[in-house]
């Protein structure tokens, strides 16, 4: 018997990587410019439309996070959560004195105590969280929308973040390459996440130079929120992977549940509302 007949046969060579087009490529941008839409004429109005929407997106958000935790019986958690993050956006639009601008920060932080206590057997430390990790966002969004120029701070937010899922989407299905942290999230690549914070300096700095304000700045500001909004997408991922779910749920086709979609903004909105108001941040004079 010679020496060929007993060798493993030739390994075949492996397949290149190919374009993967389905039907949450329809799905996936259908919803989500719907949605965008929605969020721009909110934001627009400023007031109650706004509050009205960010508190709808919050309530639904809370909830399943409540229920990723418990499964069942998470029905008075989740009142209590929606309770006080409805309760936090209307009473920041009614105040008027600067004497009470910390009672809706105190409500959501009330909401985490009640939730805490009343599931110190379950997940207590998350669910307490959930108040806070979610409610806070909203809150944040509708804080910024008050300032001088909010609309346009808001507007340069969500146009940070969608660009950045945009970019990661198309570059990471286009390019692939290595994992970006498979043992969180095995899909996202490297040249994702570059491609996704190409995509959102570029369009922050258009934003910026249609409204006039310093190009540089739009330039390190759509990156900074880029990075912020991934680390808030891996975040989201490592909690799914802790409790062993794929997605959060299943209400808006194409993305998932509501925290699939707006697990960036809810790392970028707070960090962007405390450069804006408490470090006074603003973009719109700088040099």
């Amino acid at each position: 018997m010679n020496a060929t007949s007993d060798s493993a046969p030739p390994q075949a060579a492996p397949a290149p990587r190919r374009f993967e087009f389905g039907l949450d490529w329809i799905l996936r941008p259908l919803f989500g410019v719907g949605l965008a839409l929605l969020a721009v004429a909110a934001a627009g109005d400023g007031r109650w439309f706004f509050a009205a929407f960010l508190g709808a997106g919050s309530i639904a958000a809370v909830r399943e996070w409540h229920r990723i935790f418990l499964g069942k019986g998470y029905a008075a958690l989740f009142t209590v959560s929606a309770a006080v993050i409805a309760g936090a956006l209307v009473a920041q639009n009614l105040l008027t004195q600067a004497s009470e601008r910390p009672l809706p920060w105190i409500l959501l932080g009330i909401g985490a105590l009640l939730d805490l206590g009343m599931s110190r057997k379950n997940h207590a430390l998350w669910n307490a969280f959930g108040v806070l990790y979610v409610g806070i966002p909203p809150l944040s969004l509708l804080v910024l929308r008050q300032v001088p120029h909010g609309f346009l701070l808001v507007l340069s937010v969500f146009i940070a973040v969608w660009s950045t899922d945009t970019g990661a989407l198309v570059t990471g299905n286009l390019i692939g390459g290595p994992k970006l942290w498979p043992r969180l999230s095995p899909n996202k690549t490297w040249s994702g996440a570059f491609g996704g914070a190409l995509s959102a300096v570029l369009c922050t700095v258009i934003l910026f130079m249609i409204v006039g304000w310093n190009i540089e700045v739009g330039a390190l500001f759509g990156l900074a929120m880029s990075v912020v909004g991934q680390l808030g997408d891996l975040f989201e991922s490592w909690i799914k992977r802790r409790v062993g779910r794929k997605n959060s749920g299943s209400l808006i086709p194409g993305h998932g549940g509501v925290l699939d979609r707006i697990d960036s903004i809810l790392f970028v909105a707070p960090l962007v509302t405390l450069a804006v108001i408490g470090l006074h941040f603003n973009p719109m004079v700088m040099p």
